[in-house]
């Protein structure tokens, strides 16, 4: 883990993003400079195809830039290839999905434990961690259950356990709500805002929910690829 008295958790410093689209340059992002700070609690927000699904991406090194560069917990990630994306990806990075993406074969245990499992923890560490974690949330009980027999709001924090388990360095959460009611929403970002404020986890989403918008510490803003707004404000919980 980086010095947090150092440097920004994430800097994003000049990034465009071209896609090729038959003979059209499609320019998803456009110079974007940005900097998240370790224990923030904030959203990209934007309409659909602002870009920000596109940037998240770049941090997680799901994809890399055209042009610029993105360093995470202060690593170079821009021009990693395959193989040292995943690396990265598995050791400092916690993702949750709009869809869940849980393997349907596992329990909401073994799903909880995957990404511990693929970094080798022994198994007595990654029990005391993933139920740990599960009784957090709220789901001792359902250890046991695969996902179709769990609600989508219990399915998202398995997912959140399984985000965290391998103590990243930033969760980053694309749509997470997007698939939830109302109800379960709230009850994922009271359980998102806890482990920011009393664990000090990193979280950035991507989201155009205003539910998300409204309980995030800080909004960066994004519209035709670049950062058109930064606001930061106190969120009571």
């Amino acid at each position: 883990m980086a010095d947090e008295s150092k440097n920004s958790l994430i800097e994003v410093r000049g990034v465009h993003r071209i896609f090729q689209d038959g003979a059209v340059e499609v320019h998803a992002l456009r110079g974007v400079d940005l900097d998240v700070e370790f224990g923030e609690f904030s959203a990209l927000a934007g309409p659909s195809g602002s870009g920000k699904t596109t940037l998240l991406n770049m941090i997680g090194c799901l994809d890399r830039p055209t042009k610029g560069t993105v360093t995470v917990d202060e690593v170079d990630v821009s021009n990693f290839n395959k193989t040292k994306a995943a690396e990265f990806r598995l050791n400092r990075i916690g993702f949750v999905f709009q869809a869940y993406n849980l393997i349907p074969v596992l329990s909401a245990y073994e799903n909880a434990e995957f990404v511990m499992m693929l970094k080798g923890v022994p198994a007595s560490e990654r029990r005391e961690k993933v139920m740990e974690l599960l009784h957090e949330v709220g789901l001792e009980g359902m250890t046991d259950r695969r996902p179709h027999e769990l609600s989508g709001g219990q399915q998202q924090r398995v997912a959140v356990v399984r985000a965290l388990a391998g103590h990243p360095s930033v969760v980053l959460a694309d749509e997470p709500t997007a698939n939830l009611d109302s109800a379960a929403s709230e009850e994922l970002l009271d359980l998102m805002w806890t482990l920011n404020q009393e664990h000090d986890v990193t979280f950035l989403f991507s989201s155009h929910d205003p539910a998300v918008i409204e309980r995030c510490t800080r909004v960066i803003r994004l519209d035709s690829g670049e950062v058109v707004g930064d606001e930061r404000g106190e969120v009571d919980g």
